[in-house]
């Protein structure tokens, strides 16, 4: 038996968990009976994440009889408890990410407890009849991936890079297309030279440029440019619009790679690159390998995944049921795919070789700036 066909009806029982209603915007088949409110619970931190998943009911809670609070299902009880106990407790590793507690309905509470936590998860484990411990991920959530860990050692690196280059699709970027560019503090912003790709001084410091070879970044998502160019309210903030004057070859690895039912995580070139791209100036190095190689191979540039995607749209990294991750489960990767905003890096000069052409630019004023956020233990 595939791993996939013992999978499939553990998905069926993902799809009836509220915190993968809310993912997918299924709330509305859930059971929606109130049994708390935010005022049952003492921890700060869980009284405002059900004033933000928690719903409006005229009548008292049925936990602690007050009214005038947002109020929860027994379904979200479990969103919140995974909310606030499994995602508030991520640990980032150098590649990948993974939970430091989970709960289910086997297994009794382990873990160390804050006091001001401890009626509020005597109160979750009443209602859910589960206990809360200490998670062991499988590796391959920590980066324990064959091809990641081969491209990692300059001996194997090329084979792993050549896979990239073969395994990932083409896409063509189009005259008609737009994406923006942001530039901060210009000397002169009406120079549409100011917005070809940075002058020798400062190339080498992106995640795909080095000294010799400078890259013109951009995407189609404004405000994602506005993240990666970590504007602030007192910067000089203008914005040109481009499109190619040409079609353009660009290497997508913003795409989520399907691969034969038989790879595991374990072997997943696609769980590499996406990994890849979610870390940080340490994976530079490799990001800047592949680049050289898509320009050596013909390529005008790359699509490439926003280091900024999950925070830009509020999603939860690495994401498993039952140690399986997202991305290989095909009732899923349609959503998984939507978690990825797409950057473009375009090779050399491309505006002053007249492959791109500036359309118009325009100033950015910064008038408002607000923050989602939820909550997590300390002490995890």
């Amino acid at each position: 038996m595939r791993w996939v066909d013992r999978v499939i009806p553990r998905v069926a029982m993902l799809f009836r968990s509220f915190a993968v209603q809310i993912t997918l915007g299924l709330m509305s088949t859930a059971e929606n009976t109130p049994v708390v409110c935010s005022n049952c619970f003492n921890d700060v931190g869980l009284r405002l994440d059900t004033e933000r998943i928690g719903s409006d009911a005229p009548e008292a809670c049925p936990n602690c009889g007050a009214t005038g609070f947002k109020k929860l299902p027994h379904a979200g009880v479990e969103a919140l408890a995974h909310r606030y106990f499994v995602w508030g407790s991520m640990w980032r590793a150098r590649y990948g990410a993974a939970p430091l507690i989970q709960f289910n309905e086997h297994q009794p509470t382990s873990i160390d407890i804050q006091p001001w936590l401890q009626p509020d998860v005597q109160l979750i484990e009443r209602l859910l009849g589960v206990g809360f411990f200490h998670y062991g991920p499988r590796l391959w959530m920590l980066g324990e991936i064959e091809p990641l860990k081969a491209l990692q050692r300059s001996k194997t690196r090329s084979s792993i890079v050549s896979r990239i280059l073969t395994e990932y699709p083409t896409r063509i970027l189009e005259p008609q297309e737009q994406f923006y560019r942001i530039r901060v503090n210009p000397s002169d912003p009406t120079d549409k030279a100011q917005y070809d790709s940075p002058p020798p001084q400062h190339a080498g410091r992106g995640r795909l440029d080095t000294k010799g070879q400078p890259v013109l970044y951009g995407s189609t998502d404004l405000e994602v440019c506005i993240h990666e160019c970590r504007v602030t309210a007192e910067d000089e903030t203008f914005v040109a619009t481009l499109s190619p004057t040409r079609s353009l070859r660009l290497l997508d690895l913003s795409v989520l790679l399907r691969e034969a039912d038989d790879v595991t995580e374990f072997e997943s070139l696609d769980l590499t690159v996406h990994m890849l791209f979610l870390a940080g100036r340490h994976s530079y190095r490799l990001t800047r390998e592949i680049s050289e190689s898509a320009r050596k191979a013909g390529f005008d540039g790359l699509v490439y995944p926003s280091y900024f995607s999950l925070l830009r749209l509020g999603q939860m990294p690495f994401q498993t049921v039952y140690g399986i991750s997202h991305r290989r489960i095909e009732q899923l990767q349609e959503h998984e795919q939507s978690k990825t905003i797409p950057n473009l890096a375009l090779f050399g000069r491309p505006v002053s070789s007249g492959s791109i052409d500036v359309a118009c630019i325009d100033r950015i004023i910064i008038n408002r700036v607000g923050y989602e956020y939820h909550f997590g233990p300390t002490g995890a």
